[in-house]
C-alpha cells in the first residue's frame, strides 16, 4: 500500500470480514518480510454473502471474496447489488455470454478474459458511486453520458501481464 492509513484500513476490513463470519482461505495478515513499507498478503475470503461489508464496500487492497452462484442471472444480481460500479471482470470462452454479461453489469469498465487493460485513448467512467467522472478519450466532454468499456481477449493464448500498458 502507499500509505500506513490504507494498510490499517485493509487490516480493519479483514478483521471485520472474520467477525461477520467470513473464512480466510489465504492470506489475511502482513507478510513476514524484512522490508520497509506497507505490505499485506493477498487475501481470499470464502463463506461470505452480499450483505457483508467486505462484499459491499471498496477496500482498495488485496482482498477478494468468493461467492458461489448457479446462473448468469444470479451472478449479475450479486455483482449489481452494490452502490459501486467502477469495473468488472468476466472470464468465459463463450463470446455471446461475454456480450450479455458486459451489457448487464453495472460497471463503467468490463474486462473479458483480461483485467486492467487500459489506454489513454479509451474513456473510463464509474457507475453509481464509483469514479470521479469521465477520464480519457473525447468522451470527457460528455460528462453526463453513461459509458462502458468492454475488453475481450479473443486469443487462445494466456492473457499478457495486466499491468503492462499497451497502445
Amino acid at each position: 500500500m502507499a500509505f500506513a492509513d490504507q494498510l490499517s484500513k485493509i487490516e480493519e476490513y479483514v478483521a471485520l470480514g472474520r467477525q461477520e463470519g467470513g473464512k480466510v482461505l489465504h492470506g489475511g495478515h502482513r507478510p513476514d518480510l524484512d522490508l520497509a513499507g506497507y505490505f499485506y498478503t493477498p487475501t481470499i475470503f470464502t463463506g461470505t454473502d452480499n450483505a457483508m461489508r467486505i462484499c459491499q464496500e471498496e477496500i482498495f487492497g488485496p482482498v477478494v471474496t468468493v461467492m458461489p452462484f448457479d446462473t448468469e442471472d444470479d451472478v449479475v444480481t450479486l455483482a449489481n447489488e452494490t452502490s459501486y460500479g467502477l469495473a468488472a471482470g468476466v472470464w468465459t470462452r463463450d463470446l455471446a455470454r461475454a456480450h450479455r454479461m458486459a451489457s448487464r453489469l453495472d460497471a463503467g469498465t468490463v474486462w473479458v478474459n483480461i483485467y486492467r487493460a487500459m489506454s489513454p485513448m479509451s474513456p473510463r467512467s464509474g457507475f453509481k458511486h464509483s469514479g470521479l467522472g469521465v477520464e480519457h478519450g473525447t468522451e470527457v466532454l460528455r460528462e453526463y453520458t453513461r459509458l462502458k468499456s468492454v475488453w475481450i481477449n479473443t486469443s487462445d493464448e494466456p492473457a499478457a501481464d495486466p499491468f503492462v500498458l499497451k497502445s
